[in-house]
C-alpha cells in the first residue's frame, strides 16, 4: 500500500493571509471623500460687460482672475470670450 496524500487547507489560508496583507493597507490609505458642492451666482450680462470684468468682480483679492474666467467658461460651456447683453452666466463662488 502506498502512502496516502493528505489534503490541507494551509496553502489556501496562506494565500488569503498574503492577500489581506496587501489589500488592507492599500484600502486604508485611500481617501474616500466626496467633492465639496460648488455654489454659483447667476449674473445677467449687461452692455459693456466682459468676462474679465465679471470674473474680477467675483474673484477674491488673493485669487486669480484668469482662473475664474476659465471656470466661468467651463461651467457655461463658452467657446470663446464673447458674451451678449441679457445672457445669463453661472459664476462659481
Amino acid at each position: 500500500m502506498g502512502k496516502r496524500r493528505r489534503f490541507t487547507l494551509m496553502p489556501i489560508i496562506t494565500l488569503a493571509a498574503l492577500s489581506l496583507m496587501v489589500t488592507v493597507p492599500a484600502l486604508s490609505s485611500m481617501h474616500l471623500y466626496a467633492a465639496a458642492p460648488q455654489h454659483y451666482a447667476t449674473v445677467v450680462v449687461r452692455a459693456g460687460d466682459t468676462l474679465w470684468s465679471i470674473a474680477s468682480a467675483h474673484t477674491s483679492s488673493s485669487g486669480d482672475v484668469q482662473d475664474t474666467i476659465d471656470r466661468i467658461s467651463e461651467v457655461n460651456h463658452l467657446e470663446g470670450v464673447a458674451i451678449q447683453p441679457g445672457q445669463r452666466l453661472r459664476v462659481p463662488m
